[in-house]
């Protein structure tokens, strides 16, 4: 599992791809197979995004973000998905990199809509909560599975962005879910008092996703900058409350 020097590193999450990010990528995936690792390639599609997002430099896309991303779909398109083996009474364990982000063992304790797309019709992805800090990062593939003697399903991870030091088993019900959406500048109204969200933050040099709940939202014209909206919201980990913009959330896929 590592040790805290490796805790320290998963803390440094890069910021999400919205979902027009995703759809323009999925779009050059089926394009440009031969150029979309290139780096000079990647670095000009991470330029436009962060020009075209209005990101501010903290939060900017990264060009390694953008070339990773298609190196783990590439990936996963050649991968060749075995039947899931038996079970023994501790676990059942598959070889490392068998199981792709999209192809789950069939068991009903896995996420909802486990098939390639999602209710809303993305392309499915998921994401799993660290027991390392208590925060939710996105999955870049489900490497093995393995069954306690207790009877929960646990599947090992690899993070996106992080490497094999950083892996982590994962409870299955509790820790693992569809990936949540980053919200644009027009979808603020779809934030309501109560909902959980999926909230950015930036703390003593950590940058991480934590789960919160909206307790008050105060209404604003948008601008030129997009919303202006502030959303009071309560972390669930440690009941801490903060103010903050809608580029700092993530809602919750409908089913």
């Amino acid at each position: 599992m590592g040790g805290a020097d490796h805790g320290r590193t998963r803390r440094n999450q890069t910021p999400r791809f919205s979902s027009s990010e995703i759809k323009q990528m999925e779009k050059l995936l089926l394009e440009k197979k031969d150029e979309l690792l290139d780096e000079s390639f990647c670095q000009q599609l991470t330029e436009k995004f962060n020009l075209a997002s209005g990101r501010c430099t903290s939060r900017a896309i990264q060009m390694k973000q953008v070339q990773e991303w298609f190196k783990n779909k590439l990936r996963i398109q050649v991968l060749d998905v075995p039947s899931s083996p038996s079970s023994s009474e501790e676990r059942t364990a598959v070889s490392e990199a068998s199981l792709s982000n999209n192809a789950l063992p069939n068991t009903s304790d896995m996420p909802k809509g486990r098939s390639g797309k999602s209710a809303e019709g993305r392309e499915l992805e998921f994401e799993a909560r660290s027991s390392r800090d208590g925060a939710w990062y996105d999955v870049a593939t489900f490497l093995a599975h393995r069954v306690l003697s207790s009877g929960e399903l646990e599947v090992k991870v690899r993070f996106q962005g992080f490497g094999a030091d950083d892996d982590e088993w994962v409870n299955v019900k509790e820790a693992v879910r569809e990936r949540s959406i980053p919200l644009e500048s027009s979808e603020c109204t779809k934030v309501a008092v109560g909902d959980l969200v999926l909230c950015f933050r930036e703390r003593n040099e950590e940058a991480t996703y934590f789960d919160a709940h909206v307790i008050e939202i105060e209404r604003k014209l948008h601008d030129i900058r997009g919303c202006r909206c502030v959303f009071l919201i309560k972390y669930d980990h440690d009941k801490i409350e903060e103010k903050v913009q809608l580029r700092r959330l993530c809602r919750r896929p409908t089913y």
